[in-house]
């Protein structure tokens, strides 16, 4: 044996040259261990010299240097258990800020350029062409997609166009946290069409909670300073659409082995093919040309990029949320969906400095607690 940089080699034993300061070795009858490792440093902390009888033994301790200890199952499991708690706190705090983002940009534009229908194609629009660059370029693998599964994504689409275009045109006539007020009512939505159009029933604690949700996003409606009833109207039939959006989805989408991103690519595209034709028909070319320029002359040429940041930003924060779809339960999805509304109202009020009245706050707070009392419920 020869050591070389900690590092032991079997060599033939002719090679060894003995030193003038070591005893001579007889390898040959040296044991041959099968379970000594000898292509890996070893560490050696001591020879020792054992006299037995006319030649004296070279005892020598080592252990593999790089020999890690043994890991128990119970702390693989601890840590993969931390590493998805970290995972999905990063989904949540990405969510989050990303809708704040794309909230604050759609109201600037919309109060400059009060053209919903446009805005919720661009946004469409763009979160399509991005998906599309990413396929071509294989940043992300494209779905294997047939016939049968687009066919069973057009009702989502359709629900999905209804319901952006709604929420659209009512930030566009009220307040930002009014919208998302009265959108947090969505539950009440699903509980009611679940029940008499679907034929489901529920434990009495869902029907309660549905109190604190009705009630306080009544109580947030009459006491709102700027009520509009186009905004309101907006608010709760994108309540209903998104109800039917999640139906058709969990019926159609069963065995559907798509995932989350490339899912809401391929929503986002069906939706947008549905919308154009009913934008071009409502609002038109002509009224949009005139009201890019005058946005543009008041606003300046950073209004291009607040309607470049809304587009941008609408589809990130979607992505984001059906991609933690695929991480977490639908009962952790629902209690982040409820905070997720709570930072965009407080931030929103806080942005653009919306007057709010102490009533007026009072049934949001009770219209929230509802929303997340109503995600133990179902639980």
């Amino acid at each position: 044996m020869n050591a070389t940089n900690l590092g032991l080699h079997k060599i033939s034993p002719l090679t060894i040259r003995r030193s003038s300061f070591s005893p001579s070795l007889n390898l040959e009858n040296i044991p041959q261990r099968s379970n000594l490792s000898v292509s890996k440093p070893l560490h050696i902390p001591s020879i020792e010299s054992i006299d037995k009888g006319k030649k004296p033994v070279f005892q020598c301790k080592a252990y593999e240097a790089d020999k890690s200890q043994p890991i128990e199952p119970a702390a693989i499991e601890v840590k993969s258990e931390a590493a998805k708690r970290v995972k999905i706190g990063i989904y949540f705090a990405t969510w989050w800020a990303l809708n704040v983002v794309f909230n604050i940009y759609n109201k600037k534009v919309l109060n400059a350029y009060p053209y919903p229908w446009l805005t919720s194609t661009l946004s469409l629009a763009c979160g399509s062409l991005m998906m599309l660059i990413s396929w071509a370029t294989r940043i992300a693998e494209a779905p294997k997609t047939d016939f049968e599964f687009w066919k069973t994504l057009f009702p989502v689409a359709v629900a999905h166009t209804i319901g952006h275009v709604a929420a659209t045109v009512s930030m566009s006539k009220v307040a930002v946290s009014f919208t998302h007020i009265i959108k947090s009512g969505e539950p009440a939505f699903s509980v009611l069409v679940s029940r008499f159009l679907l034929g489901e029933t529920f434990p009495p604690s869902v029907y309660l909670s549905l109190v604190p949700i009705i009630g306080g996003c009544a109580l947030a409606a009459v006491t709102e300073l700027n009520f509009n009833m186009t905004g309101f109207m907006g608010a709760m039939i994108s309540n209903l659409a998104f109800v039917f959006r999640n139906i058709f989805s969990k019926k159609g989408m069963k065995g559907k082995s798509v995932s989350g991103m490339n899912y809401y690519a391929c929503l986002s595209l069906l939706s947008l093919l549905i919308l154009t034709p009913f934008a071009v028909a409502v609002e038109g070319p002509q009224m949009w040309a005139a009201g890019w320029q005058k946005a543009l002359s008041e606003i300046g040429p950073q209004f291009v990029w607040w309607v470049a940041a809304q587009s941008v930003f609408y589809h990130l924060y979607n992505q984001v949320s059906y991609m933690s779809l695929d991480e977490i339960s639908p009962l952790t999805f629902s209690i982040g969906n409820t905070m997720k509304r709570i930072s965009v109202i407080v931030s929103s009020i806080i942005i653009f400095h919306t007057p709010v009245q102490p009533i007026n706050a009072l049934g949001a707070a009770i219209a929230v607690l509802g929303t997340f009392l109503y995600s133990q419920a179902k639980a």
